[in-house]
């Protein structure tokens, strides 16, 4: 059977998916956030696999914290942002306009704490020749970062469910795709589901995990305003305004 299309409007606010344009989205009632995504259908796709968690109830009191351990990067701002350091599986959202230094203060990390844990830096941008370049530049030698070019999240997820590093990099959501969803990559659908499936995955297994997510012409983060809500941190770059 051949594949069919249809567009559906995703609100861009909360999500909310409608066959229909409206001006106000009857869900968060916000105006003119619903964007037109076409959704190929096919009778071959699978849904995708769900990241098994071994998550057990425990009473409050019996939680210890003594042992929850921070990466200091020696940033010293961001550090302070982070409340002292990077958590084990946290969830931080880096945002900024294009060429603001996003890709660069990953590398920053890496180089920071290239000697402290195994880092897994994915990227759907840039090929991992690039990614080398810029990392001597920086001082990046470490045989405990690993560079991944993906953008199949499903894969990314598999890799780090077999692999565990310590902390991972994405750069950027807007270039990762589950294959299964009939949404294209960068849609509103596709940006959610991405960041949701990553973060699950991650913090499944204490891994903090760091994405990088594109802004609109509008300054806004580019995708579904929810995956603000979806991480723990989110961190905007500006620069310096005359």
């Amino acid at each position: 059977m051949a594949a069919k299309s249809k567009v559906v409007y995703v609100c861009r606010e909360c999500g909310y998916e409608t066959a229909k344009w409206m001006g106000k989205c009857p869900s968060c009632n916000s105006w003119s956030t619903l964007e037109e995504d076409v959704r190929v259908s096919s009778p071959n796709k699978t849904v995708a696999s769900a990241v098994v968690s071994n998550a057990v109830a425990k009473p409050l009191s019996q939680i210890d914290i003594t042992d929850e351990k921070r990466y200091v990067t020696g940033i010293v701002e961001l550090d302070r942002v982070l409340g002292g350091g990077i958590v084990k599986g946290a969830g931080v959202l880096l945002s900024g306009d294009p060429g603001i230094g996003k890709s660069t203060i990953l590398l920053q990390i890496c180089n920071a704490l290239q000697n402290t844990a195994s880092i897994l830096y994915v990227s759907g941008e840039e090929s991992a020749t690039q990614i080398k370049m810029r990392a001597e530049r920086i001082g990046v030698t470490s045989d405990n970062i690993t560079v991944m070019t993906e953008t199949d999240a499903q894969v990314v997820s598999n890799y780090i469910i077999s692999q565990k590093p310590q902390l991972v990099m994405i750069d950027s959501i807007q270039t990762m795709q589950i294959a299964e969803l009939s949404s294209s990559t960068g849609s509103i659908v596709q940006v959610r589901e991405c960041t949701n499936l990553l973060l699950r995955t991650c913090k499944s297994l204490d891994i903090p995990l760091f994405i990088v997510g594109h802004v609109n012409k509008g300054g806004d983060i580019a995708g579904p305003k929810v995956m603000e809500h979806i991480v723990d941190t989110v961190l905007y770059f500006e620069g310096e305004r005359n």
